[in-house]
């Protein structure tokens, strides 16, 4: 996510830290780059003009100071600057329940997904989430909708044949409270395009659902287009927040930096990827940091102890501590890894470090190695030691991969048995991310 700008201000940056001095000259040159990679990345002229004036005068009236080096003040200046014009005094949902939700957006948006997805992380917080499929124009919505909840065990509120929108809620209204839900979130009509019709139906819907929360969701990669269509909106109904979907492939970031300054309405959450858990809270300073290279370990944190479940780590671990460590066990590492998302998100995480622009990610690696394994017999899985050139052939054939291939993953898996071994302590294991 947001490659392109990440790209043009890691190369600034890499300039500004050879400053000797910060002067108004080589602050001109910073700013004028900044510039450019803002306007690249499709970020609302309004909001790259405001941004870059406040980090000159800042960068002007700042003392230098003798333990820091001058071009790591000015990223600091431009640092803060990003967070602030991100941040919103509004951070989370609304804390009253019975909680009401409305989605809106265009099609396309992703808006039905994002229903599912903010559905399951209300649930992981403990809610009673029911779903109500208010979408009645575009074809298999609310099919789509049913589908996604039935992942994860979330009821689905549908209409009957021909029963009218109206009746339809108000009978959910009356429902939901028998049922005991603390939070509804209702996935409403879309359209391809703004239209009068659209604003006047929400409108409607607003009126008869009386909604604490209206969440608009908006396709990251519409950049500038996304404030218009917000401003469209927040015309015909009082949005209070706002969902950035398929942040993920959003390599230019232009809707993230420009929709909050240019509308007021924040940004609360972000889609980070299709599975259905790819959801996160909306935190400007950790976007930020990977967005300079500093990383974002807590994210990657949260993001492995929600998936990986501690009891599989204990069995880990007493395999390790018994030297029993196998490719049946490194094969259960492997799956939790492809739980957590592609490679290449979870390396966004991780902070700058030489050559690691470089470096090259391919998910369908994990696949071909995983093949290896299932093509090996039991007692070769338990110890890998007896894998001689026969077995190889053997293995090879039914995997379909090469010897070769098979030599460079038992090297591979040797090397990480020998490393992990050293986290091992008189206490017990130690795992990066888990507590004894």
């Amino acid at each position: 996510m947001l490659e392109l700008l990440q790209q043009k201000l890691q190369s600034l940056f890499k300039n500004l830290r050879g400053y000797g001095k910060l002067s108004e000259e080589n602050i001109s040159g910073a700013i004028r780059e900044i510039r450019l990679a803002l306007l690249a990345s499709d970020v609302h002229i309004q909001v790259v003009k405001e941004i870059c004036e406040e980090v000159k005068q800042k960068a002007l009236g700042t003392k230098v100071l003798e333990s820091i080096r001058p071009g790591d003040q000015f990223i600091k200046i431009f640092h803060d600057e990003l967070i602030e014009y991100l941040a919103a005094d509004k951070t989370g949902l609304c804390s009253s329940r019975p909680l009401k939700i409305l989605l809106c957006g265009l099609n396309g948006s992703g808006k039905t997904t994002t229903a599912a997805k903010l559905a399951l992380w209300c649930k992981k917080n403990r809610e009673r989430v029911g779903l109500v499929a208010a979408d009645l124009t575009r074809p298999a919505a609310i099919e789509q909708l049913s589908k996604l909840a039935s992942l994860v065990g979330i009821t689905v509120y549908a209409p009957k044949e021909s029963e009218r929108l109206d009746d339809f809620l108000i009978r959910v209204d009356s429902q939901s409270v028998q049922d005991r839900l603390s939070v509804i979130i209702y996935d409403t009509a879309g359209r391809l395009d703004l239209d009068e019709e659209l604003l006047e139906e929400l409108r409607h819907l607003h009126e008869l659902v009386c909604p604490q929360e209206v969440l608009i969701v908006i396709d990251s990669a519409t950049g500038q287009k996304g404030v218009d269509v917000v401003r469209a909106f927040k015309e015909k109904i009082p949005l209070t927040g706002l969902i950035l979907s398929k942040f993920d492939g959003d390599a230019r970031g232009g809707a993230a930096f420009s929709v909050k300054k240019v509308t007021g309405v924040p940004i609360l959450f972000m889609g980070t990827g299709e599975k259905i858990e790819s959801l996160e809270v909306f935190r400007p300073e950790r976007l930020v940091d990977r967005l300079f290279g500093f990383g974002d370990i807590v994210s990657l944190v949260e993001k492995v102890e929600a998936q990986v479940k501690e009891e599989s780590i204990a069995e880990i671990e007493k395999k390790i501590r018994s030297k029993q460590f196998g490719l049946d066990d490194f094969l259960v590492q492997m799956r939790m890894l492809k739980k957590l998302g592609p490679l290449e998100q979870l390396f966004s995480y991780l902070p700058q470090f030489p050559g690691k622009g470089q470096m090259t990610i391919d998910d369908k690696k994990l696949k071909r190695i995983e093949a290896i394994v299932l093509s090996m017999t039991p007692e070769e899985r338990k110890n890998p030691d007896i894998i001689n050139g026969k077995r190889k052939l053997r293995i090879s054939r039914g995997s379909g991969t090469t010897v070769a291939e098979i030599n460079e993953f038992l090297k591979r898996f040797d090397a990480v048995r020998k490393m992990i071994k050293k986290f091992s302590t008189k206490e017990g294991f130690k795992l990066p991310f888990f507590k004894n």
